[in-house]
């Protein structure tokens, strides 16, 4: 996920090799803005990684690094919030620590940050891996509706949530694609003897 939004072109000696084609443009060519694409491309990681500032900086963040005015930020901070499902719980706190929220409301508020920006796809890396079942069940259905206006890739091991988040699926092994289906054909026939022992548990 870090080489599909060029988060990687810092590291010496990193080769990138194949395509990634968003709306027919290859993303890896040399030509590709990158600045463009970074803010066309959303990002949500494994652990929460919320800045040491208020909860309303942290949304702002992208928002006055673009010369936004200080009303839109306004306005934008309030709905990506109510967006990612927690304007209600920190609406009264908002010139508080980022850092003082629990783990599943950090994760939240990451995602708010993005959606701040407008990105067209989300990348999500696991993104309930350091949470509890509750705050985990709250991601989910997060996921569930933002799916409905913007094009989401989630990463996760868990095969469950996969089968719960998901409209597609591709079982990776060995960082070679196997297979790539509808959820519930890939889950309930897989084509591939590798994703068949996979799912049914053979190995992993």
């Amino acid at each position: 996920m870090l080489t599909i939004k060029h988060m990687r072109d810092i590291i010496p000696g990193t080769c990138i090799e194949g395509q990634a084609i968003l709306d027919g443009i290859d993303i890896y060519d040399k030509r590709t803005d990158v600045v463009l694409l970074r803010q066309r491309i959303g990002m949500v990681f494994q652990r929460p990684n919320p800045f040491p500032k208020s909860i309303f900086e942290n949304v702002a963040y992208g928002l006055k690094v673009q010369g936004k005015r200080k009303k839109y930020v306004a306005q934008v901070v309030e709905q990506s919030l109510r967006n990612a499902a927690l304007w209600d719980e920190v609406k009264d706190r908002l010139h508080t620590s980022a850092l003082g929220l629990s783990g599943g409301q950090q994760q939240r508020l990451c995602i708010a940050r993005a959606l701040a920006v407008k990105p067209e796809v989300f990348l999500v890396d696991e993104p309930c891996s350091a949470l509890d079942p509750i705050a985990t069940l709250k991601i989910e259905e997060l996921i569930t509706t933002l799916v409905k206006e913007y094009t989401i890739v989630i990463v996760t091991h868990n095969m469950q949530q996969a089968g719960r988040v998901s409209h597609f699926t591709g079982f990776f092994l060995n960082g070679s694609l196997v297979e790539y289906a509808p959820t519930v054909q890939l889950f309930g026939h897989p084509k591939k003897k590798e994703t068949e022992d996979y799912i049914s548990g053979r190995f992993g």
